[in-house]
């Protein structure tokens, strides 16, 4: 009886720690995942512009691959703090 209040608490964490290992692998990987977005970012840019819909110019390499960082580093952190909150 005693692993029901357990597993009550232990469920959202789980989601918390899934949270923290995609921010850090976003973070680890924001490169590719950043070149491959650009990749794509043109091809669409330039399927639009084919049809006469005017499109801005993408991110450059290094203002991409940096918000990639941020962007996984920041999901990692923020569900950090839910856990210690949640330990608090």
């Amino acid at each position: 009886m005693e692993t029901r209040p357990l597993r009550r608490y232990l469920d959202p964490m789980v989601m918390d720690f899934t949270r923290v290992l995609l921010g850090l692998a976003i973070a680890l990987f924001h490169a590719p995942l950043a070149d491959f977005l650009r990749k794509q970012d043109r091809e669409l840019a330039a399927a639009f512009r084919e049809r006469g819909v005017p499109m801005p110019g993408g991110l450059p390499k290094r203002a991409s691959h940096d918000l990639f960082f941020l962007l996984g580093i920041g999901v990692a952190l923020l569900s950090l703090a839910r856990i210690w909150f949640a330990l608090r």
